[in-house]
């Protein structure tokens, strides 16, 4: 399991296990926190090959099934 600290998650890089379209690497491009600051509200991912960036669930980023710390 990998362990995130939502406050260092923008601009971090990540390489999925099963790349689907060719998209391996990935950048979380954007964050959005409630109002106290303590619940991350939204996080996206931009595929560094294709731009597209897409939603995704925080958490997600944890299981090490899916996803690598880094670019691997």
């Amino acid at each position: 399991m990998n362990k995130i600290n939502p406050d260092k998650l923008l601009n971090s890089k990540w390489t999925a296990v099963t790349p689907v379209n060719k998209e391996k690497h990935f950048i979380v491009t954007d964050i959005e926190f409630d109002e106290e600051k303590l619940v991350v509200v939204s996080c996206f991912i931009e595929a560094v090959m294709s731009k597209r960036s897409i939603p995704i669930n925080w958490q997600d980023l944890k299981d090490d099934n899916q996803w690598l710390h880094g670019w691997k």
